[in-house]
């Protein structure tokens, strides 16, 4: 497993280069308040697990690397977009991610508003862009491939039924499409954006997808886990607010042991999927079990 965290680190390290590049700093323009924020928001360390997916899936596929972390920054942003409105008092309202203060706590509530609707308009300005791919179908694709999953039908509609969760008492189907929409459809487009980008066939794509589909559930109750289990010193901001907002999720339908042994069947059925692709897949294999043994 120290060989894959050292790739994951490695993989990293190059998107946030990219992403460094594609922020640039604008110290002598008026707006250089929202650019210091978006960097806020991007640039402040992260796993970066879905750019890996992205680089991992475009290098079943041959995609050139300058291609894939492109595609791989354009996620980051987005999901960045995500984790700062989440933040927002009056979303989740925490103070604290990645181990310091949120967006809306380091600027105020308006900056880090502005600065979700920056990123997440930029990250369609980066797929759109031909230094992206050189096909403008290629292009189009990723960018409507996104746009779907980001959207009213996956994670912006999951976010509305999260919030509406705190009201409601949701059974174990409506959890699943719960998290399948504001966490899974966007785990969903960074697994298949490599075969996007090398023009796949079906059946690729497909083999992918299912991969996406059940490392998304595995991904979701281990965040729940976490939630539980985790200490916010690790996990890098608050725990236990699910149970405090009376929130059902995975873990308090299962209960943790079950839990735990859910997510493990999934990651194991996730690696089931990749079989069609032989050792190509090893690092999407070794993600799903990193995914499910992380701590934060």
């Amino acid at each position: 497993m120290s060989d894959f965290k050292d790739q994951l680190a490695k993989c990293a390290s190059k998107v946030d280069a990219v992403l460094d590049r594609l922020l640039r700093e604008q110290n002598e323009d008026p707006e250089a308040r929202l650019m210091e924020a978006m960097r806020y928001a991007t640039l402040s360390g992260g796993k970066r697990i879905r750019p890996f997916m992205v680089v991992a899936g475009s290098g079943l596929f041959n995609v050139a690397e300058s291609s894939a972390l492109r595609v791989a920054a354009a996620i980051e942003m987005v999901h960045s977009y995500s984790l700062v409105h989440d933040d927002l008092p009056a979303m989740d309202d925490d103070d604290m991610r990645r181990g310091r203060p949120t967006c809306h706590m380091e600027f105020d509530e308006a900056t880090a508003i502005l600065a979700g609707d920056a990123l997440l308009t930029g990250a369609f300005e980066v797929l759109a862009d031909d230094e992206t791919h050189a096909d403008a179908t290629v292009r189009s694709e990723l960018v409507l491939s996104l746009a779907h999953a980001a959207g009213a039908a996956g994670m912006v509609g999951g976010q509305m039924l999260d919030l509406l969760a705190e009201e409601n008492s949701l059974k174990m189907a409506e959890i699943t499409r719960l998290q399948r929409m504001k966490t899974g459809e966007l785990i969903g487009f960074s697994c298949e954006a490599g075969a996007i980008l090398g023009k796949a066939p079906q059946t690729s794509r497909h083999a992918l997808h299912a991969y996406a589909h059940d490392l998304g559930l595995a991904f979701q109750i281990t965040d729940d886990l976490l939630d539980v289990e985790g200490d916010a010193s690790e996990v890098g901001k608050a725990v236990g607010k699910d149970a405090d907002a009376g929130k059902e999720t995975f873990v308090s339908l299962m209960g943790v042991e079950r839990a735990h042994g859910q997510a493990q069947m999934l990651a194991d059925q996730a690696a089931q999927h990749l079989e069609i692709f032989d050792e190509r897949a090893k690092p999407l294999i070794e993600l799903a079990q990193f995914v499910v043994k992380r701590r934060a």
